[in-house]
């Protein structure tokens, strides 16, 4: 089977690339390279995922839609995921625009261009940031929460793919599965998340500043992630969303202790919560254990230990 994944080069895609091509997949990635952060990250990604296996790799930006659908004509794949994207809260709020070229219009070129070409099955990656606050309601989000009420024009973008991505489905009538990831983290993540900015930090010796002291998220290890999407791609049925999380709110607090037992000097002060931050955001995976088979396994000690250890080695 002919996979495409998009956002190749990234974080999760470099993962997936490995995962998949273990499991003896006909894989080709795409990336753009975008300058949210580093482009030596993402081929020192690149060339990690390769220790698995031989894969394609082409950089194409998917705002390009002619160049695009060249690109695809005749490459008969069977199945798509679209993991490219611009993310993170702090800079949609400066500049929103850049998503809804990146987040919108990058995705409604694929998924008219996956139509045309007849692939069967797209699998989309959306986010936890559609629910908007789960703080106040004080329970996990299930699918059918997400209402459009969102708190930041990353979260807006995402929503408003998600629903280009069922009018294109009805359209072409590819097999849907949008996945909503709960705050992903482990080795090669993004520097601008929470995990790697502090323990940049604390390999410093620097003192770590937090904002929103009351906050908590679904800390999720990137490994059952890579799961979720795996048995997604296993089980096409129609249109589908599944939340993919561990299921449990976990506060700065504990982040933070489970973080002193790697970093003994580690030292905090918190600031006030920051404009487009939600309070709390947790998964209701019901749909996806009983569905897919998705069962979470590593729990925030393991995957924070797997991570400090890549981060004592590439972070330096």
């Amino acid at each position: 089977m002919r996979i495409l994944i998009t956002g190749g080069a990234g974080f999760i895609g470099s993962h997936l690339a490995k995962r998949l091509v273990k499991e003896g997949y006909d894989l080709t990635l795409i990336d753009s390279f975008h300058s949210y952060y580093s482009k030596q990250q993402k081929l020192d990604q690149l060339a990690e995922a390769k220790k698995a296996g031989e894969f394609e790799f082409y950089e194409i930006d998917l705002l390009d839609e002619i160049q695009l659908k060249e690109w695809l004509t005749g490459r008969s794949f069977q199945k798509v995921i679209h993991l490219a994207a611009i993310p993170g809260v702090p800079a949609s709020i400066a500049d929103p625009l850049q998503y809804i070229d990146y987040d919108i219009k990058a995705t409604v070129n694929l998924l008219r261009a996956s139509g045309e070409a007849g692939i069967s099955h797209v699998v989309f990656a959306s986010s936890s940031s559609v629910y908007g606050d789960s703080g106040g309601k004080r329970r996990a989000s299930k699918e059918g929460d997400a209402d459009g009420n969102v708190a930041s024009p990353y979260a807006a973008a995402k929503f408003g793919a998600e629903s280009f991505c069922r009018a294109y489905r009805n359209l072409y009538g590819f097999d849907l599965t949008i996945l909503r990831f709960f705050t992903v983290y482990g080795p090669w993540a993004r520097p601008d998340m929470a995990i790697p900015i502090f323990m940049n930090k604390l390999l410093r010796k620097e003192k770590l500043h937090l904002y929103n002291q009351n906050s908590a998220r679904d800390y999720t290890y990137i490994d059952d992630i890579i799961e979720g999407i795996y048995l997604s791609l296993k089980n096409p049925a129609g249109e589908k969303t599944y939340n993919l999380g561990s299921g449990n709110p976990v506060t700065l607090e504990t982040l933070t202790t489970v973080l002193r037992k790697h970093f003994p000097q580690l030292e905090k002060e918190y600031a006030p919560k920051r404009m487009g931050d939600v309070d709390a955001t947790w998964a209701d995976i019901e749909k996806a254990t009983s569905e897919l088979g998705y069962q979470p396994r590593f729990s925030l000690e393991e995957g924070l230990e797997r991570t400090v250890h890549w981060g004592r080695t590439y972070l330096r």
